[in-house]
């Protein structure tokens, strides 16, 4: 049973920090969710770990733009390295208002080539880590704040097919543990997620297979990258939202068909 005493309302003018931790926030998704936060006045500790050189990269960028932003390196397999991630972004832009969930893997398994690397990997990353994150995060946060937390899944959580096994469950638990993180931490903090169509090809994917996949969802296209950011700052500026997620997915979830049925390489 949660503590009743937290059910209190939060205060109407709390501050709102903009401040923001991104992991995975060197390429891809990530790279243009850190550049729209700092574009719209956020300081943005960019997270990496295999690709420093694409981080520090992004933070001269930015800089010459006149944005505020660091990269903290961390493994975030190794969760007893996640205290001084937190501690060294918050050092470095401030105490931090808004954590974005949003490195992953994606590796190809299926329930009969079941690997335990596979799995363990998919699952330190996509729930260990997130949720590692989000007690420090709200240790860290100042009494008079309020906070954000937005975790990347994936739209499949709402049409699951037997591709990508641990990627498939790990995305699952992570949906769970979003509803979850939203009532332990509420009301200072909110977590809410985020779940990505096609968006960009991936190493498994040539062009074709790529416009295939696109061509497959509802609307015939999927999110453009400004999507993100953009979506997370609505979630920032909406007080009201707590425990949900959007997907950004051209409507992919709706199909009466999932890609291994259109035999749509992923």
């Amino acid at each position: 049973m949660r503590d009743s005493s937290k059910m209190a309302l939060a205060p109407q003018k709390a501050l709102a920090l903009k401040t923001a931790l991104v992991t995975g926030g060197a390429k891809r998704i990530g790279r243009a969710i850190v550049e729209d936060l700092a574009r719209h006045g956020f300081a943005v500790a960019i997270h990496a770990n295999g690709s420093l050189d694409e981080a520090h990269a992004l933070r001269a960028s930015l800089a010459a733009e006149g944005a505020t932003a660091a990269v903290v390196q961390a493994d975030l397999t190794d969760a007893s390295d996640l205290g001084r991630l937190v501690r060294e972004a918050s050092a470095a832009i401030g105490p931090l208002g808004l954590l974005v969930n949003n490195a992953s893997v994606f590796a190809k398994d299926t329930l009969e080539t079941f690997d335990e690397a596979v799995w363990d990997r998919h699952f330190a990353l996509h729930v260990k880590a997130p949720s590692v994150l989000a007690g420090h995060f709200a240790a860290q946060l100042p009494a008079e704040a309020t906070g954000l937390i937005v975790n990347m899944i994936d739209q499949r959580v709402w049409s699951p097919n037997p591709r990508f096994y641990s990627y498939m469950l790990s995305k699952s638990s992570l949906l769970t543990a979003t509803v979850t993180m939203a009532q332990s931490l509420a009301p200072a903090i909110r977590v809410n997620g985020i779940g990505p169509g096609p968006t960009l090809p991936n190493d498994r994917q040539n062009e074709a297979d790529f416009r295939a996949q696109v061509d497959s969802v509802m609307l015939k296209v999927g999110p453009g990258l400004e999507d993100f950011g953009r979506t997370i700052r609505y979630m920032f500026d909406t007080p009201s939202m707590t425990g949900q997620m959007i997907a950004l997915d051209g409507g992919q979830h709706l199909a009466w068909q999932t890609p291994d049925q259109m035999e749509i390489v992923e």
